[in-house]
């Protein structure tokens, strides 16, 4: 069977780029607003940690000297900020006959990001390399870029007839069996390093150890979270889908109740049922808290924010921040578990 590559394929990917990872999010295709350069990314995403993803397909049988191009292309998205991103994806929602002005609001939902947080985005690029097949030249190629620190993936999509119907088998294929030789190799060399953290990223799980270990101190929920480089520290309610998280910003701090449960409807009868009690919650909580609905998002949130300074504050002045925080998280436990406790959840 013979599927073209951008009509086929491309299409197939930017309808359903779900086969490809359920992390990803197409920002648009055929990207190629460059200077001096007549190339085009065949794709452009964001993955759930706010990485740009080159996507670079291919159709024919040994995927050509796609990861050439690609790397071109990684290089060339890697400046990008998260305002020409809402621009580029802006002019993509208008080309397809969507609603242009959604668009930042759009990436920030699949982010969860309350608002655009350039100095954690898009602190790095992954590449995806999708193709009917991949020859040992390529895979050998990827896996000492892979070997040195480069994200690279090769992905197989194989079309198929199943009587009438087009279907398509999908495949990672790194490692592949041709490749088998090369990795030993590669595996008797010592990793050469590892990759540097973002200054922000470094700071923020500098101060997530710090306040794991004030909960583990002080006995209360989160104190055997392992810490992230993210601007949340996740925490279970004991009820499934409603999570007590910390939030850390460069000057701000937070606690919140994330309700992702199931689906928007879901979450948000279980939003109503707690905000027809915001009276007596407000009350046992002590602060005024914000309630966000997030009607047709995936997810609501009841959210408090401290005044007290964030992960930007001299590192003397976290313990005073940490220990606000944990106080706040214990109030909001305190006011939300009993709540939570009388609803009925399928």
């Amino acid at each position: 069977m013979k599927v073209k590559e951008r009509e086929d394929l491309q299409r197939l990917l930017r309808t359903q780029i779900d086969v490809l990872g359920d992390d990803l999010y197409v920002i648009t295709e055929e990207f190629g607003e460059w200077e001096d350069s007549r190339r085009r990314i065949d794709l452009l995403a964001i993955d759930r940690q706010a990485r740009l993803v080159v996507i670079e397909l291919k159709r024919t049988s040994d995927g050509g000297h796609m990861e050439l191009q690609a790397i071109r292309y990684a290089a060339m998205v890697s400046t990008m900020t998260f305002e020409r991103i809402a621009k580029i994806h802006t002019d993509y929602l208008r080309r397809n006959g969507q609603l242009p002005e959604e668009a930042t609001d759009r990436i920030l939902e699949f982010l969860e990001w309350d608002t655009p947080d350039e100095e954690n985005f898009a602190q790095d690029v992954r590449i995806l390399l999708v193709s009917e097949d991949f020859g040992k030249e390529l895979t050998t190629a990827v896996l000492w870029l892979r070997d040195h620190e480069i994200d690279i993936q090769c992905i197989r999509l194989r079309p198929y007839l199943d009587g009438q119907r087009c279907l398509v088998d999908v495949a990672q294929m790194i490692p592949l069996p041709e490749a088998q030789e090369y990795q030993i190799q590669i595996r008797e060399k010592e990793q050469s390093g590892k990759k540097k953290v973002a200054e922000g990223n470094e700071l923020r799980l500098k101060f997530w150890e710090g306040l794991i270990a004030i909960c583990r101190e002080r006995k209360t929920r989160h104190g055997d979270r392992k810490p992230q480089g993210y601007h949340y520290l996740v925490g279970g309610s004991g009820k499934g889908g409603l999570n007590l998280n910390y939030l850390v910003y460069p000057n701000e701090t937070g606690v919140e109740l994330y309700i992702t449960r199931g689906t928007a409807e879901q979450n948000n009868a279980i939003f109503d049922h707690l905000f027809e009690r915001r009276a007596e919650i407000g009350r046992d909580f002590g602060h005024p808290l914000i309630w966000q609905r997030l009607d047709n998002k995936r997810a609501c949130r009841i959210k408090y924010t401290l005044g007290s300074g964030g992960f930007r504050n001299p590192e003397s002045d976290w313990p005073r921040i940490q220990n606000a925080m944990v106080d706040s998280m214990t109030a909001i436990e305190k006011a939300l578990i009993p709540q939570l406790d009388r609803i009925e959840l399928c």
